[in-house]
Formats: structure tokens, sequence, C-alpha cells
């Protein structure tokens, strides 16, 4: 049996939670989240304050979707309580983000500004020239839109100038050796 998805989600007091079928509404301090489940998986709320997500059989998909359902649900409640955040860096000389209104825009080395406009929901950031913060609710558009952001000016290996996440280690490699006569 999944281990995760054996887990129980407690809910924190602010959260309230609300059961259709397979859809599954969360209310929290910070907003709302609604997405609906496959049909196969069984979402109980066991008492106030605890969700349980079980499997109909030890079928290869019920037990692919156990843990995974178990760990969106959580993700829901995790959001709606605290939110998420991902912080971006940017390396290199002249490489700069600013806010204009809600967009941003970014200048690393093209031509051009780039300009990333935010959905709903998704709050972007700029504590520092060179730092990005992207906070929201949702985890997966969090990391969407931080993964956009990255993807505008991917780190090089060579001298590790682009935009690369908060913690993220860069694979140097060596570059072309002088010929020697």
């Amino acid at each position: 049996m999944s281990r995760i998805g054996r887990k129980p989600i407690s809910l924190p007091d602010a959260v309230k939670v609300t059961l259709e079928g397979n859809t599954v509404r969360v209310e929290g301090p910070k907003g709302k989240l609604e997405k609906e489940f496959h049909k196969d998986m069984i979402i109980k709320q066991v008492d106030d304050r605890t969700i349980v997500v079980e499997r109909p059989s030890e079928n290869k998909l019920h037990k692919s979707l156990h843990g995974l359902t178990r760990t969106l649900l959580n993700n829901m409640v995790q959001g709606v309580a605290n939110g998420f955040q991902k912080n971006l860096e940017l390396v290199g000389v002249g490489y700069r983000a600013a806010m204009q209104g809600k967009k941003l825009v970014l200048t690393v080395g093209y031509s051009h500004p780039v300009e990333i406009e935010p959905p709903p929901g998704i709050e972007i950031e700029v504590p520092a020239p060179t730092k990005i913060a992207v906070k929201g609710i949702d985890k997966e558009m969090v990391g969407a839109i931080a993964a956009n952001i990255r993807a505008v000016r991917e780190p090089e290996p060579y001298k590790g100038k682009g935009i690369k996440y908060e913690n993220e280690r860069i694979r140097r490699k060596v570059g072309k050796a002088g010929v020697k006569r």
C-alpha cells in the first residue's frame, strides 16, 4: 500500500473543506481552491479535522493515483493555510529584474527587455534587482510560473550566467584549454 496515500491529512483550524463526490473545495485565510479528482478515488472526511484518501482496489492505476491524490489534496490544504513561494536569482553582469505595475520586466542580455504578466492568483515580488519571489496558493501554478521565468535565460554551465532557483547548484564545465606551442 502507498505509504504517502495512507497518511491522513490533518486540517489546520482556519481551513474548511467541502466534499461533493470527487470535487473538493478548500477555503482558508489565503483564499479558495477547487479541484476534481479521479472518479475511482475515495475521499472521506473522518472527522472535522482529518481527511483520508482510499483506493478501491490493488489495480496498478489505483495504486498510482492513491499517493498522487493525497499529495494534491495536502498541497491544496497547505496552500490556502500558508501559501507557497519559489525564489529565483539572476546571475550575470547587467542582469536585473524590476516590476512595472503587475508585470515583471527582465533585462537578461537580450536586445529587448522580457516582460512576464503573472496570472490571477500569483504574485511576483522583486526584493532586490537580482532576486525574484513567486508567491501563490496553488503549488502547481507557482512552480510553473517560476519555471517559465527560469526558461527565459537558463543558467549555462561555463560561466553560470542565467536565472536559477535560489538553492540550485549549476554543474560547471571546464572551457577550452589554451593551445601550448
